[in-house]
């Protein structure tokens, strides 16, 4: 083995030390643990927001709400899907022995245990005391975990922003924190929403459906499913034909505070052989230079 070789493998380790020290701290100093964000009232005392499908007319009133009410771009035209101009939307859905298209209307479901909170790595997401699950633009890093952890397709990303934002309905908190309901609840005209507390919502829908059993199905929707949701469906045919994902009552946050348990370990890892690969290549790059550089001297000489 040369000299250069040794001091190749020397290098490599010494840099690979180094790399990894440094991504594990990076990863320790970036925030809280998974575990620590995921944390949160579970109790059913939180706000919720009751969605009776068969009374919503598919007006988009709740949609344009919504778009003013945060301020968003085109507030007069209604969206077609979630996007960083929009937290909710009327989906307009065919169903299978009704005459007429259903209207369903989509936003966070500010779950009970969010996936998204358990994936994000700076606590950019939080679960807060009263219900709604919040983002804070300021310490978000742009890394989209929680896009890739929500089981309903929710955060969007905002690819025309140089910082890349995450948007997703926070359940208008600033209007909660003013005695007043979300926009999208205050402006429906057909009776299709209800804000309240979750423990009294899923009171009213379970007498909804006892008193009108013909209407709709036994079933609400968001009582149990991954862990129980905050916004919660009545609906007269099954959930599956308005595009809710079945999910059991498993919380989909355990298994995302699984993986981001692992990822610093194996961001160290990567950064590691990323550095000690940059090493060898730069060593290698120097010997060559300094090879080109002494080879004419010894042809001027031999002349």
């Amino acid at each position: 083995m040369t000299s250069q070789q040794a001091l190749s493998r020397r290098g490599f380790l010494k840099a690979a030390g180094t790399g990894a020290a440094a991504v594990t701290a990076t990863c320790v100093l970036a925030g809280p643990t998974s575990s620590a964000l995921a944390s949160g009232p579970l109790s059913d005392n939180g706000w919720g927001m009751l969605i009776d499908v068969t009374r919503c007319t598919g007006c988009d009133s709740c949609a344009l709400a919504c778009k003013e009410a945060n301020g968003r771009s085109n507030p007069t035209v209604a969206p077609s899907a979630l996007s960083s101009d929009a937290y909710t939307f009327i989906d307009v859905r065919g169903s299978a022995g009704s005459a007429e298209p259903l209207a369903v209307k989509r936003q966070c479901m500010h779950c009970q245990h969010p996936a998204c909170v358990s994936a994000c790595t700076v606590g950019a997401l939080t679960k807060s005391a009263d219900g709604p699950v919040v983002y804070d633009s300021k310490k978000c890093i742009g890394c989209r975990y929680c896009q890739y952890a929500c089981p309903f397709g929710v955060p969007t990303y905002d690819w025309n922003n140089p910082l890349g934002l995450i948007h997703k309905c926070q359940m208008c908190v600033e209007r909660l924190a003013e005695g007043e309901v979300p926009a999208c609840v205050s402006s429906c005209p057909a009776g299709a929403l209800r804000f309240g507390r979750r423990s009294d919502l899923l009171v009213q829908a379970h007498a909804r459906i006892s008193s009108n059993p013909g209407r709709y199905v036994d079933q609400v929707y968001g009582e149990f499913e991954a862990g129980g949701t905050s916004v919660l469906y009545l609906a007269g045919v099954p959930f599956s034909q308005l595009g809710l994902p079945e999910l059991g009552d498993q919380t989909i946050s355990h298994y995302a505070e699984t993986v981001m348990k692992k990822t610093p370990v194996v961001a160290a890892s990567v950064a590691a052989l990323a550095t000690g690969l940059y090493w060898l290549t730069k060593r290698r790059d120097l010997h060559l230079s300094e090879t080109q550089v002494t080879l004419p001297q010894e042809d001027r000489h031999d002349h």
